[in-house]
């Protein structure tokens, strides 16, 4: 299927060849039929792609203070490197789709095959939706009118927070397509409305909708305008749906208004306010959340959670089907807004007009049926495959994210493995990040890795509550498994990998504790091997704020961040001590009101079976300019210190001082090189899988004792 995409890094609008993503549970898979290009907002992000890296860096100030600290933290090279990562990953476009379903996932109910919806669905021929934000497309709406509903709702939202009453004259500043729709809306409550814009093309289109206008392209003043709109009364209200960096339209709203009038941003405008005219007038000032209440809230997007009608009678669901019900009532009219149309074939024709912006408003994609056509292919092709060879390591990969883009790809890549086959969710990560590693084939379903006898190793970068399920099914299909921390999230999910292990013929595992394989960590290893006594260990790990809402910080999805992240500096204790860790006790930080989360707070201590003690402090309360990772060893009146894997000091060891590198070598290179190396020569895995069970069960008993 072919579906629109925007490269950051190039600034390029491609259309690209993807599979089919399959449905998830909560979700719909749509077949599209028409989208609508939201000129301002892809605008935006299309402009922004194209800029250079300076116009970028200007455009977000705050990302650009989140770089410099890390630079300060993590050096030059692990910066740019990261920024280099995080601008190759292209952005899908879209959020205007109305098509017609094709499957349902476990758990929805109220749609079934072959029903008509509008969705905030990306440009792509096929599209999987939460069922919450899918509307059903009434009888004798087409597809390219039910497009604008996602539009409309982000439109009406901004007209339900102004609280419109028949009769009241409100002004819509910015007649682009939003402020077309909720000018329109406006009329239907019975409002008199007018419209500003510098654009003469969209006053003309205004006034055709039957709008009073300001045309302030043609010299025309605002201000006067309004007066003679109201006999000098002032306006009730404004909708400010203008883009732009400057603070007039939020200025002028409240000179407009009269007192206690009522001011509400839907577009995005400077906000460097003139209290005098608010403080007098009494105005209320709110600003619109996109399609209305649900909006960036995983329980209702993503879970398919409800808000109870009786008590939020609009949400964005809601607000969908409330547009739609206007488009039946021809209350609102698209004909008129819309002013190019093209195939999808045509979507880089499309952007060109989208960024020369000259008459553009309405830009509609259509999506021609094509008898025959097999849009569900969930496999397609990247590359010639290799020729097969005895012994030859043959790796299927599941998960295409960042990390291992960044990390794992690469170094598989390097290692001269043959790259069959990568999965992905919706096989958009899979297809660029596994053709840029030279990956043959990527698919959306998984079963594709398991079920191909060439495939006879696995590497899982997936999210955290997948882990289990994908090493099960890897051991269990004969296959040798590489997977990203954590091994799992349950006790009851630890059982079963040991027990599967333990029957397999030949089992490999291997979890990726990459820090063990650091230049630093090894070298450290080297010092300690010397040593006879006890060691003491002090782990400081500045993990950093995470949002309330990240997915680590869900005990279903991440585990919860002693498992995500904790799990490594578990694991270093054991590999640095040399023996079992015989006793763990962790302590998270105490319930305080001010804190939602207190088990990202928490210290672990450990003691070894030699007398060795560990205790690392792992701490998600500090400042990204400290230095993430410090490791500390004392023994026998010496002490080894390793800081952010950077650079590892000696105090007291003979013949040795320091081991410095320019940048920053969390060991994932080694990592890889040792999997494949243990593999081609038919050795054991790199770390004991008793030493992996061991830190697995840990960990288990850490994140309980922490809370989670």
């Amino acid at each position: 299927m072919k579906q629109v995409l925007q490269d950051l890094k190039t600034g390029e609008t491609l259309l690209a060849e993807l599979p089919c993503p399959m449905v998830k549970a909560g979700h719909l898979l749509i077949r599209t039929r028409a989208s609508l290009i939201s000129l301002g907002t892809e605008r935006m992000l299309v402009s922004f792609a194209k800029a250079g890296l300076l116009a970028k860096a200007r455009q977000q100030p705050e990302k650009v203070r989140q770089v410099l600290a890390k630079v300060k933290t993590d050096g030059l090279f692990a910066t740019i490197d990261a920024v280099r990562a995080r601008l190759d990953v292209p952005m899908p476009l879209g959020y205007c789709n109305a098509g017609e379903v094709l499957e349902v996932g476990a758990g929805v109910e109220g749609f079934q095959p072959g029903d008509r919806v509008a969705s905030n669905g990306a440009h792509a021929e096929v599209v999987c939706v939460p069922k919450n934000l899918c509307a059903k497309i009434p009888d004798g709406v087409p597809f390219d009118q039910a497009c604008f509903a996602v539009a409309g709702a982000i439109a009406l939202q901004g007209v339900r927070l102004l609280q419109p009453t028949l009769g009241e004259r409100i002004v819509v500043t910015g007649l682009g397509l939003i402020g077309l729709l909720a000018a329109q809306i406006l009329r239907a409550h019975g409002c008199i409305v007018l419209g500003v814009d510098f654009d003469r093309g969209k006053c003309q289109l205004a006034r055709d909708l039957g709008l009073a206008v300001t045309d302030v392209g043609a010299g025309e003043d605002v201000l006067a305008a309004a007066r003679a709109f109201t006999q000098g009364a002032g306006v009730d209200g404004v909708l400010v749906t203008a883009s732009t960096s400057s603070s007039d339209p939020m200025n002028q709203a409240a000179e407009m208004c009269r007192k206690r009038g009522r001011i509400v941003q839907v577009g995005a405008t400077g906000l460097e306010l003139k209290r005098d005219a608010l403080y007098k007038k009494e105005l209320s000032v709110q600003i619109s959340c996109s399609y209305g209440p649900g909006r960036y809230d995983p329980d209702y997007e993503d879970k398919g959670g409800e808000y109870p009608l009786p008590y939020v009678r609009w949400t964005e669901q809601r607000n969908f089907a409330a547009v739609l019900d206007l488009l039946v009532a021809k209350a609102l009219r698209t004909d008129v807004l819309t002013t190019h149309r093209f195939s999808i074939e045509r979507a880089p024709e499309a952007y060109a007009e989208v960024v020369a912006g000259a008459g553009a408003l309405g830009i509609v994609l259509e999506y021609p049926v094509e008898e025959g056509k097999n849009l569900r292919v969930r496999t397609i092709a990247l590359a010639k495959p290799a020729p097969a060879a005895l012994g030859q390591i043959v790796v299927g990969a599941i998960g295409a994210g960042v990390f291992g883009a960044r990390h794992i790809l690469p170094e598989l890549q390097k290692a001269g493995v043959r790259l069959h086959t990568i999965a992905s969710a919706g096989g958009m990560s899979g297809t660029v990040q596994g053709g840029k590693a030279g990956f043959e084939r990527s698919t959306t379903e998984v079963a594709e890795i398991f079920g191909n006898p060439e495939i006879n190793t696995v590497v899982i970068t997936t999210q955290h509550n997948t882990h289990a399920k994908f090493v099960l099914a890897a051991l269990r299909a004969g296959q040798r498994v590489f997977v990203e921390k954590p091994l799992c999230l349950t006790a009851a999910e630890l059982a079963e990998i040991r027990e599967v292990y333990a029957a397999a013929a030949n089992p490999f595992l291997l979890v990726g504790f990459n820090r063990r394989f650091a230049p630093q960590i090894v070298r450290m290893k080297e010092l300690l091997a010397r040593e006879t006594e006890p060691k003491a260990m002090v782990i400081t790990v500045n993990a950093g704020v995470l949002p309330d809402d990240h997915w680590h910080h869900q005990a279903e999805a991440g585990g919860g961040r002693i498992l995500a992240e904790g799990c490594h500096f578990i694991d270093l204790v054991r590999f640095l001590a040399g023996h079992p860790i015989a006793q763990l006790q962790a302590m998270a930080m105490g319930a305080n009101a001010s804190l939602k989360k207190v088990n990202d707070k928490a210290t672990i201590s450990m003691r070894a079976a030699d007398g060795t003690i560990g205790t690392v402090h792992y701490l998600g309360n500090g400042s990204k300019e400290f230095p993430k990772e410090r490791i500390e060893v004392f023994v026998g009146g010496k002490v080894l210190q390793v800081d952010n894997f950077r650079a590892l000091r000696g105090f007291g060891f003979s013949g040795f001082r320091a081991l410095k590198s320019w940048r920053q070598d969390k060991g994932h290179a080694a990592e890889i090189a040792a999997f494949v190396a243990a593999l081609r020569e038919g050795k054991p895995s790199p770390i004991p899988s008793a030493e992996l069970f061991e830190v697995a069960e840990l960990t288990l008993t850490a994140a309980e004792q922490a809370g989670r």
